[in-house]
């Protein structure tokens, strides 16, 4: 290939060769391409030292320069990669590669108006360039922009070739749109692609107990789990579907193993709580409850919960207290209030308890009119 190349040089006219030489399209090929093949490999310490030493001989070689920013993005060394990729577009300012990974290392250090700017530019001198539809799908998913980024990630399908990871990322979309049939083809499609990756059956899972077919959710996060045993959230999911069949015992179960690889998830504890209640087991309720608010003071739906299952055990005084803590974190939820209120007149505490019921009323409670007519005179 070099010989090729050299035998062909003579052929180029002198002033273009230099600029040639300039851009770094001839200098230094093979160890360039080895520093490519170290990246992928994952060996970027390696890669950025090789292509350093291309730099050395060659500072104006922006191929060279957009290698070593990948280099370095891939040692998380974000801002010298863009520094790189700065360089490498300073010496050609319509090079689409070196655009889309500038854009990719911005939106990895939060920075996705600016790398939707880049990655417009990549795809404007590229329109097929499939890892920049890619990428700007990511930032606009990151700025909520959920439409664009279910264009571009099905750009992305479009031109190809299909990959598991690219169904994946429209049926993460999908799934946020509520689309959630459609969500389980596209998941459907990259598991047909890659039938060993765990979040792949977990994702399908979701978007199955999302329209309710508990059965196929739980057969899905049955084979997560066979492919990675390690993950809580994957037993915590399954421990819901099988709540959702009613199958408490299979739940509780499942929530016990989620918190014996996770301990300190307030989530699990409230959702375990939440199983404990439901089986009418209101001590187990409020003492995982109590968990919860150890973990994460701040979540009014924990200190809600515990009081309802304080109520189930006539604690109308700790009950009280609980939604009063709730109501601290969240003064405008209307069922807190409401629910306050009942527990109030449970307590013989008319006047408290109406004021509480006509607050409800005001913030919108369904179910207060009707408590305020019946025990408010």
């Amino acid at each position: 290939m070099l010989a090729h190349l050299q035998i062909q040089m003579k052929r180029i006219p002198l002033l273009l060769l230099l600029l040639f030489l300039a851009n770094g399209l001839f200098s230094q090929a093979p160890e360039v391409e080895s520093a490519r093949k170290k990246i992928v490999a994952k060996d970027f310490t390696g890669a950025k030292a090789d292509v350093s030493k291309i730099l050395d001989a060659n500072p104006k070689n922006k191929i060279a320069l957009d290698v070593r920013g990948q280099a370095r993005a891939g040692l998380q060394d974000y801002y010298g990669a863009v520094s790189d990729f700065t360089q490498s577009l300073e010496i050609d300012s319509t090079y689409a590669d070196a655009l889309n990974h500038r854009g990719e290392a911005k939106t990895k250090l939060g920075d996705d108006e600016s790398a939707l700017v880049d990655l417009d530019k990549a795809i404007h001198f590229n329109p097929k360039f499939v890892d920049a539809f890619t990428n700007r799908g990511f930032a606009k998913y990151n700025l909520d922009d959920l439409q664009g980024a279910y264009f571009d990630f099905s750009k992305a399908l479009e031109l190809g070739p299909p990959d598991a990871d690219k169904y994946f990322n429209r049926g993460v979309i999908k799934a946020e749109l509520g689309e959630f049939v459609s969500a389980i083809d596209d998941y459907t499609k990259a598991i047909e692609l890659d039938k060993n990756d765990p979040s792949l059956y977990n994702y399908r899972g979701v978007a199955y107990y999302q329209t309710g077919n508990f059965d196929k959710a739980i057969v899905d996060y049955d084979q997560a789990i066979k492919l990675d045993p390690k993950d809580p959230l994957k037993f915590e999911n399954r421990a819901l579907s099988k709540s959702a069949k009613e199958d408490f015992k299979g739940a509780l179960e499942d929530y016990n193993k989620s918190i014996e690889l996770d301990n300190e998830d307030p989530e699990t504890y409230n959702l375990r709580g939440v199983l404990k209640h439901k089986m009418q087991n209101y001590d187990g309720a409020i003492a995982d409850y109590g968990k919860a608010i150890e973990l994460d003071t701040s979540n009014p739906t924990y200190f809600d919960n515990r009081a309802l299952s304080k109520t189930e055990k006539e604690d109308y005084a700790g009950a009280v207290e609980d939604f009063s803590a709730s109501i601290d974190l969240y003064p405008n939820d209307g069922e807190t209030h409401y629910q306050r209120g009942l527990v109030k007149l449970m307590m013989n505490n008319n006047y408290d308890g109406c004021l509480d019921l006509k607050r409800a009323d005001e913030l919108g409670a369904t179910e207060a009119k009707a408590a305020i007519k019946k025990n408010c005179k």
